[in-house]
């Protein structure tokens, strides 16, 4: 509607996603970390202690197709609501653990939520906000996603030494899922804020999920290759650098320094990422950011038995950092921008599962190659895999979303004739 955009300002979106949306990453960023050390005590060895901490990506992955089911049929304030509570039974299911096998259930279900809650708030942003300003609130979506796994960890560390236990520390999380909660339900409907969403029908259930599905099989084999490349870098990047640290011989308090300035130079550019998409174009930050992130990994592949490998490491995670965060929200961005607009969550649901499924075979691919061969190995086949990923990206965003149009197709899954 044409009123839509004078209704809009950054600060309401602030107050009926972004907020919600700090508290939550928060209350996981706390506990994740912490995942490994709670399984280990609870008798589990080294090795099942690391795949129950990876069991909230698992429970992610496996969420988000019939998330989009889930938000299309209730709407996304009420599946905000619903994952924030799910996510405190979740908890309070691990708190009660008596060994890792219950443990795992409530992490597990920890991730089930987070793909409920991450799909909601990306449709509800692809709903309310008007095109020409989605990519900054996307874009600004996940800067705040960024800003609370960076906090989480500090607040963890500060209820350990208070209380002198890691169990605690999922108290922070029901916390912030609660907050979250009253924040939602304290608010006005969205629809009083920003206006009727876009044409959304009364239900879907599975047969509208897999008729979006059938209907957008072309964009989601294609870019959502892309999207799955995108996130199997970034997940490259969180494992490779800590790896590669340890084998060059540098300590941990460095190691934690460096991959800490890096991780503010990522944050500090999310939102010049979106002003990049919203004025130039989705590919001006999707298509740097690959050939940044790709070429970097594969620099870094050539340096580790260079004399001056602890310099190069230093400024490859540091050009890593520079690239992720130029790309910072394009994931969610292309989203919006590919899902019909009269029923968005179905698809959005499919299209994260895409960029997830890539965020959780990436360390695994890592850790086999470097088993298999060596870590300088895995990063050259990972810094190949990131430009072939740009090349999926610049020549599919031009043929499903070309520049000249004003805003997206209502059924984008067919792109413009070409021959």
């Amino acid at each position: 509607m044409s009123d839509a955009a004078p209704q809009f300002s950054m600060r309401s979106v602030a107050l009926a996603a972004l907020l919600p949306t700090l508290l939550f990453s928060i209350g996981e960023g706390a506990i994740i970390p912490l995942i490994p050390l709670v399984a280990h005590d609870l008798g589990a060895s080294l090795a099942l202690a690391g795949l129950l901490g990876a069991l909230v990506m698992v429970g992610t992955v496996v969420g988000d197709i019939p998330s989009g089911a889930i938000v299309a049929r209730i709407g996304e304030r009420t599946a905000m609501i619903w994952a924030a509570l799910l996510s405190v039974i979740a908890v309070l299911i691990c708190l009660a653990a008596p060994n890792a096998l219950v443990l795992g259930i409530g992490v597990f279900i920890v991730g089930l939520a987070t793909a409920v809650f991450g799909l909601a708030r990306h449709a509800f942003l692809t709903s309310y906000v008007p095109i020409q300003y989605r990519a900054r609130a996307l874009s600004t979506l996940g800067g705040v996603f960024r800003a609370g796994f960076f906090v989480g960890p500090f607040l963890s560390a500060g209820v350990i030494h208070l209380t002198g236990g890691t169990q605690a520390v999922f108290w922070v999380f029901i916390v912030c899922c609660l907050a979250a909660t009253a924040v939602l339900l304290l608010l006005p409907d969205p629809a009083s804020t920003f206006g009727a969403p876009q044409g959304r029908p009364g239900t879907a259930g599975a047969d509208g999920l897999f008729r979006t599905l059938r209907a957008n099989r072309g964009v989601l084999l294609r870019l959502g290759t892309g999207v799955g490349l995108v996130g199997a870098m970034r997940a490259t990047r969180l494992v490779i650098m800590p790896l590669w640290a340890v084998s060059i011989g540098i300590g941990q308090a460095d190691t934690a320094l460096i991959i800490g300035i890096a991780g503010a130079v990522d944050f500090a550019l999310f939102y010049v990422s979106g002003q990049i998409m919203d004025k130039h174009g989705r590919l001006w930050s999707a298509l740097p950011s690959m050939l940044g992130l790709g070429s970097g990994l594969l620099v870094l592949a050539f340096t580790h038995d260079l004399p001056s490998n602890v310099a190069w490491f230093i400024a490859v995670a540091m050009f890593l950092s520079l690239a992720n965060g130029i790309g910072s929200g394009i994931m969610m961005t292309l989203g919006a921008d590919l899902a019909p607009r009269s029923n968005p969550a179905p698809f959005l649901g499919a299209w994260r599962f895409a960029g997830d499924l890539g965020s959780a075979v990436a360390p695994l691919a890592v850790a086999g190659i470097t088993a298999i061969a060596t870590l300088a190995l895995a990063s050259g086949v990972a810094g190949v895999a990131g430009l072939f990923g740009a090349g999926i990206l610049a020549r599919y965003i031009p043929r499903y979303l070309p520049r000249t149009a004003k805003r997206p197709a209502e059924h984008p899954a067919k792109p413009a004739a070409s021959k």
